[in-house]
């Protein structure tokens, strides 16, 4: 998929944009995709087997008995409006995967990493490599039930991130709560791109 296609209608022009879903194990990314899209996400769930236990930790979230991780990637999509439609990508988030990174970002406008404040330094990963890539960000604290809560300013902090990384509270499991999270980053996109203009005049 190009950074920007356009889809030619007889009646209106569709513009499709793709965003990248990142961070940790267990931090949300498929629950994320599955409660904001409006088709039936695809997902690449398997099980963790005792294979893989000294690789994947299936203790990793507070309070839950995950049983399955993403092995290639969710995929979701949401119309805005009339013009505009959002391709949605959940990134693995095992180490293990993240060789596909490249492909999953090929062509992505930007992305969300989710944190988890109980495990703030699984996210480090997606967040490095998003600068390296230089690929626009926001981070999405993702409230965990019975999980202390911080400042953002202190998860801002503990991330090293700029302070023009925008970084907010959030339910992965609500869908207004993904929307805004998107809303989001369409906002931080269009300010790099109003601020570039304006810097080329």
């Amino acid at each position: 998929m190009s950074v920007l296609s356009t889809e030619h209608t007889s009646a209106r022009h569709i513009t499709a944009v793709k965003f990248v879903i990142a961070g940790g194990f267990g931090v949300g990314k498929t629950t994320f995709v599955g409660a904001i899209s409006e088709v039936e996400p695809l997902t690449t769930e398997a099980a963790m087997t005792t294979v893989a236990a000294g690789v994947d930790n299936h203790s990793a979230v507070a309070g839950t008995a995950k049983t399955t991780t993403t092995v290639a990637m969710d995929f979701g999509r949401l119309t805005v409006d009339e013009t505009l439609v959002m391709y949605l990508f959940g990134a693995p988030g095992q180490e293990r995967f993240t060789f596909m990174w490249d492909d999953l970002i090929n062509g992505a406008l930007g992305a969300v990493v989710l944190v988890d404040t109980s495990r703030v330094e699984d996210c480090f990963a997606a967040v490095d490599y998003f600068e390296k890539k230089s690929l626009p960000f926001v981070v999405g604290v993702n409230n965990f039930d019975g999980t202390e809560r911080y400042p953002l300013d202190d998860v801002r902090e503990a991330l090293c991130i700029s302070p023009g990384v925008p970084v907010f509270d959030m339910d992965a499991r609500e869908k207004a709560s993904c929307r805004d999270a998107l809303l989001t980053l369409l906002e931080l996109l269009v300010a790099k791109m109003t601020s570039r203009k304006a810097a080329a005049k």
